[in-house]
């Protein structure tokens, strides 16, 4: 299975981006998506982002990601608050 993960765009150097979420940070090819600017939420896949996505979906895809994450390790659903 493969999985792209909503990034916030922190900073911009020719062709590569540094991104981060939940306090993670990560560099990133910009090849794919040239329009991107600081302050952008990138889908990033194998390091490279492949989308500029809206902000209310990459929260809501992070929600969705912390919720499945919380089942397999609890095995309970978390309840949406």
């Amino acid at each position: 299975m493969c999985l792209a993960v909503p990034m916030k765009l922190k900073k911009i150097e020719q062709d590569v981006g540094f991104v981060e979420v939940s306090g993670i940070e990560r560099e990133v090819s910009l090849t794919l998506v040239p329009e991107a600017k600081v302050g952008d939420f990138l889908l990033i896949h194998a390091g490279f982002a492949i989308a500029v996505i809206d902000e209310k979906e990459a929260i809501e895809t992070l929600d969705t990601i912390k919720e499945y994450l919380s089942y397999e390790e609890t095995g309970e659903k978390r309840e949406h608050s």
